[in-house]
């Protein structure tokens, strides 16, 4: 590991030895794994071009590149690059042990999604029901087996970036269709993993947000932000960042784009908007590591739509929760039934609006007529309340302020969820 991750754990380990108390049940030992397992992945980087070249987003641990030379807090974040980025946080955690004994939970710094390359788009397809294997051979039977063994891996958590339904192919598949069959296989069933999509009955996953390219250094970075996002002009009504939407089968993406195409030449004149609809072309990924293309639009729109496209949920969702814009949703497992930790189930009412697709498409309800009737106190109290949530769905950068840190940001919430689902996970056990 890279030196300055090595002295950052001595500093957050002499920072906390005077506050040990502070550490009872939140011990996390991390399983020192071969490199195979997670750094010698990145010398694969560009190899796999159905994919995408991915050197240029392994660099700043994951964060990607800073958009441009001046910038502190705004990176080309690749999302997949999270098991990096979670990575590096994890050698700063304040209660770090080196005795697995004393750990609440085990940390393995697998780069499971980044290994899953291989067989999703490489040389492995055909046998993609081996993926993860060589990494239980390892915890099993090599090295301290006693660790695994303690819990049968009950305690264990990696982090998968990427959906849960990637690597949920049954074993049985033969030819195998598109993903791997990691959460299938039997010797990863106590695992937790942390995805960013959960399918709808998990037991082995927690979704957990996408990351944004939004990576504040300190608490002033912060705060100035957050500034911005209140003072921001909301001209737009609604807007739409994305793609798809083109084929002639209704689908919700389609039936706001007609509808946007539609809006736009009604008048604005008394409504308080310059515009009722904005669309963001994101197609074939134009958008993805450039976040001005749609940071700036999100600024000024009070409403952000966010339909499902070939998975339930999407990278935007933070995006627009980020830049202060409401959410709309048109089906559950966009977020209500996944971000349980980070978004409490009971507030989705206080901060994003829902509208189910099968009313848009099948039975004629107009977004724009459900918008236009939510009253202005109404939407200036929700953004207010998606302002309080930025901190908690951005992952700071790594080696970030004192003042910052005591800011509860995504990776926080979802180290504090992990070991509670663990605790309680261990405590049913030991009732069996």
């Amino acid at each position: 590991m890279h030196h300055d991750a090595n002295n950052t754990i001595e500093t957050a380990a002499a920072q906390d030895a005077d506050t040990e108390s502070d550490c009872t049940n939140r011990w996390i030992h991390i399983r020192h794994l071969p490199p195979q397992f997670n750094l010698d992945l990145l010398t694969n980087c560009s190899e796999y071009s159905v994919f995408d070249n991915f050197c240029p987003y392994a660099g700043n641990h994951g964060l990607g590149q800073k958009t441009h030379n001046s910038s502190r807090s705004w990176y080309r974040t690749d999302p997949f690059m999270l098991e990096l980025i979670f990575h590096r946080r994890m050698l700063e955690y304040p209660c770090l042990t080196a005795d697995p004994d004393l750990a609440a939970a085990v940390y393995l710094p697998y780069y499971a999604g980044i290994d899953a390359l291989r067989y999703l788009y490489g040389p492995d397809q055909n046998s993609s029901f081996l993926h993860g294997l060589d990494l239980f051979h390892f915890l099993a039977h090599s090295d301290r087996p006693s660790i695994w063994n303690r819990h049968r891996g009950h305690d264990h958590f990696l982090v998968m970036a990427r959906p849960a339904w990637d690597f949920s192919q049954p074993l049985s598949n033969d030819p195998p269709i598109f993903g791997t069959s990691f959460l299938e296989s039997p010797e990863f069933f106590n695992v937790t993993s942390l995805t960013f999509e959960a399918r709808a009955y998990p037991w082995q996953e927690q979704a957990i947000p996408y990351p944004t390219s939004f990576h504040p250094p300190n608490l002033g970075f912060l705060e100035s932000w957050i500034s911005r996002v209140s003072k921001s002009k909301r001209s737009t009504l609604m807007l739409f960042a994305g793609g798809g939407g083109i084929s002639a089968n209704p689908n919700v993406r389609r039936s706001i784009r007609l509808e946007c195409d539609n809006v736009t030449s009604l008048s604005t004149n008394g409504t308080g908007y310059a515009k009722f609809c904005d669309f963001v072309d994101c197609s074939n990924g134009i958008c993805e590591h450039d976040p001005i293309k749609f940071m700036r639009p999100m600024l000024h729109a009070s409403f952000c739509l966010q339909p499902p496209g070939d998975t339930p949920t999407r990278r935007s969702t933070f995006d627009a929760i980020i830049a202060g814009c409401i959410p709309v949703f048109f089906e559950e497992l966009s977020a209500k039934k996944q971000y349980r930790w980070h978004l409490p189930e009971e507030e989705y009412e206080e901060f994003s609006v829902f509208i189910a697709k099968e009313e848009v498409v099948g039975k004629g309800v107009k977004i724009f007529d459900v918008l236009m009737s939510i009253p202005r106190a109404e939407v200036r109290r929700m953004r207010e309340k998606v302002m309080l949530m930025i901190e908690r769905v951005m992952y700071r950068k790594h080696g970030s302020s004192l003042g910052l840190r005591s800011k509860k940001d995504a990776f926080d919430i979802a180290v504090e969820g992990t070991l509670q689902r663990i605790k309680s996970r261990i405590e049913e056990i030991s009732r069996e």
